[in-house]
């Protein structure tokens, strides 16, 4: 497989989360720096409410995203495990509106700081050309490594 075609790339390989707690479809692009990601509402998201994606959703989608960029750095870059990370803090999380079933959300992190095991990230999550939610957020790693499904 190659690892510059995302689209080849199983979002379970890099990421811990399972379903019905996923909340990223795939991996748009990465770099050491920016990472995006792709994610359809759907109607039996268990995090949807009245056809609408919680705000709690979108903070999740954020982290996942980081999660994705962790992932496949751990896999692809340094071919070793992935090893697993947990939010530390959100920030400045602003979400303009919540998202309805059937809308695709495109999620872009910003690698602001990285240091020992701490990474801090702008993050926006846009729907078409709608920025509906932003937020700031750090990312601890931990030496934990993900267990792959057999």
């Amino acid at each position: 497989m190659d690892a510059t075609r995302f689209d080849q790339i199983d979002i379970m390989g890099i990421i811990p989360q399972r379903p019905p707690f996923v909340m990223i479809d795939r991996l748009l692009r990465f770099s050491e720096c920016d990472t995006v990601t792709l994610f359809v509402v759907r109607p039996d998201n268990m995090m949807v409410d009245n056809g609408r994606l919680n705000a709690c959703a979108l903070a999740e989608n954020i982290a996942q995203t980081c999660a994705a960029r962790l992932g496949y750095y751990n896999k692809y870059v340094l071919k070793r495990a992935v090893v697993l990370g947990f939010i530390g803090a959100i920030r400045n999380m602003q979400v303009r509106r919540e998202p309805c079933v059937g809308e695709t959300l495109i999620t872009a992190i910003h690698v602001k700081e990285d240091v020992m095991g701490l990474t801090l990230v702008d993050a926006e999550v846009t729907s078409g050309q709608d920025v509906i939610a932003t937020a700031e957020m750090k990312i601890a790693l931990s030496d934990i490594e993900m267990q792959e499904e057999k």
